[in-house]
């Protein structure tokens, strides 16, 4: 009888291989798309800029900073393409492995290289695919600061030659009140698309190109949106309403967005939590 561990090795395999060689269902794509489309643009109002700077046909990353579960499919209603993107592999047990499978999605153990989701995401950028990748490598939800990034997407732009276009979003941090989503203005902008350069040997061309072009790009422009006032306060100061205070905020949002160290997944961190009370329990006897 195959264990658990067995289980999920070889729905990984699947959905990689699904992933591979038939893409998503365009159909099924199509329905839902459409439906969160109506859904998310109508209770968030969401306001988009710059999707001019992506690609309309060829392989391009698209990488955004990553707040929220949603963050996904608000950037996947809001571009013409098809939209491919990891998500962790505990979304692939059971029966939602099926329709993310479908969606276009495909799995990655975060936390660890997983050379297999790179080599999945490669294979559809080679096909002229749009991949999203976030390179923070999990949620940030401190609506005031971004997480350091890692390099996967550097190190995919420059393995396939395909562009990189930042993206920030804001409003999706602590988006939910219990089960229902909160009344929030949803902001996306994407940014000019960021060219790799060739590798050379000795240098680290990934690196380089997120640390030094795609994340201060990101950086700048999610302070940027954060300090953009909602259409009540900004018809406020136009009475001469709580001007000063708008000011003060809108400064304090314009400062320079914060960048937290290397974030870990939040089942690493909870496992980390686990086993420093079990150590200090095991001191005190």
């Amino acid at each position: 009888m195959p264990s658990d561990a067995d289980r999920v090795f070889e729905a990984e395999r699947k959905a990689h291989a699904y992933a591979r060689e038939h893409g998503f269902s365009g159909p099924l794509y199509a329905t839902i798309r459409a439906l969160t489309r109506a859904v998310l643009r109508t209770w968030f109002r969401v306001r988009v800029s710059g999707v001019e700077h992506i690609p309309a046909d060829g392989g391009v990353i698209v990488a955004p900073n990553h707040k929220n579960f949603l963050d996904p499919f608000f950037i996947g209603i809001v571009t013409r393409r098809h939209v491919r993107f990891m998500a962790k592999v505990e979304l692939f047990k059971g029966p939602p492995a099926w329709l993310f499978t479908r969606l276009g999605a495909f799995p990655i153990r975060r936390g660890e290289s997983d050379t297999e989701a790179l080599d999945t995401a490669a294979a559809i950028l080679d096909s002229g695919g749009l991949v999203v990748v976030f390179p923070e490598g999990t949620r940030v939800e401190e609506p005031d600061a971004l997480g350091a990034p890692r390099h996967g997407a550097g190190r995919l732009a420059v393995a396939t030659g395909v562009p990189i276009v930042p993206a920030a979003i804001t409003g999706t941090s602590h988006l939910w009140r219990g089960a229902l989503p909160k009344l929030r203005r949803v902001q996306i902008a994407f940014l000019p698309a960021v060219e790799p350069a060739p590798p050379v040997a000795g240098h680290d061309s990934a690196s380089e190109v997120i640390d030094e072009r795609v994340w201060p790009a990101v950086q700048e422009e999610y302070g940027r949106l954060a300090a953009r006032p909602g259409l009540i306060a900004a018809a406020l100061a136009a009475a001469g309403v709580g001007g000063g205070l708008l000011a003060k905020r809108r400064l304090q949002a314009s400062r320079k967005t914060r960048v937290l160290g290397k974030v870990d997944p939040r089942r690493l961190r909870s496992h980390r939590a686990r086993r420093r009370g079990v150590s200090r329990l095991r001191g005190q006897r």
